[in-house]
């Protein structure tokens, strides 16, 4: 019999470290993919949209650009102040599918250059983490909105960490709904802390400046 039990011991020792070993296999495949996988897909869909994007042109000659459909490229985000190189093109929509491609246009807010609140949402972690760190945004920096009808310049008036229930943040004016807006500003919302999704960090900024198509981007941006 005790020969029979050390047996039974070896044999489970066996399994317990198979199924470890598994089960290390497939946590490092899922780091991979949220870590390495979703920021090349991610990449892959950026610089097709942008190719798509910097291809527009008004139709049949008309002054304002096609309202676009969920999941279309909307606008380009220029941040300097995240890397001299940041740009992301902005979808329509802010699904699941959609922020997987990049930061998404909350609909039924404003357009870039509008009065009232242009609103995007970003991930923060996997999927390119376009907005890992917005946390580094402060009041003064320049947020430049590439748009198929001219360029506008927002600056940063303000950010804050709210609860994720704290939907009035894209109201048109940001933080008191029902209020008529008067200005045209931007709203950015991202995940806080960085790894997780108990809050969000918002940051608020306002337009300072407008520019023509045919201007070309502000001087800031090179």
């Amino acid at each position: 019999m005790p020969g029979v039990s050390r047996l039974s011991i070896r044999s489970v020792l066996s399994v317990l470290a198979e199924l470890l070993l598994t089960g290390a296999a497939l946590l490092f495949l899922l780091a991979f993919y949220l870590l390495v996988w979703t920021n090349v897909q991610t990449d892959a869909a950026q610089r097709s949209l942008l190719e798509d994007f910097r291809a527009q042109t008004f139709e049949g000659g008309e002054e304002s650009p096609r309202t676009p459909d969920v999941g279309d490229g909307l606008s380009v985000l220029h941040i300097p102040r995240l890397g001299e190189d940041w740009e992301w093109v902005v979808l329509e929509g802010v699904d699941k599918k959609t922020l997987n491609d990049g930061p998404g246009h909350f609909p039924g807010t404003a357009l870039p250059g509008e009065v009232g609140n242009f609103a995007v949402a970003g991930h923060r972690a996997t999927h390119g983490e376009p907005f890992a760190q917005l946390d580094k945004l402060k009041e003064g920096d320049k947020v430049y909105v590439e748009a198929v009808d001219g360029w506008f310049t927002y600056q940063v008036t303000w950010s804050r960490i709210v609860p994720p229930t704290a939907v009035e943040v894209i109201a048109p004016v940001a933080g008191r709904p029902g209020k008529n807006p008067t200005v045209q500003s931007l709203t950015l919302v991202t995940c806080h802390p960085r790894w997780a999704s108990t809050e969000r960090l918002v940051v608020g900024a306002q337009l300072v400046e407008s520019r023509d198509p045919a201007a070309g981007p502000p001087p800031a941006l090179g």
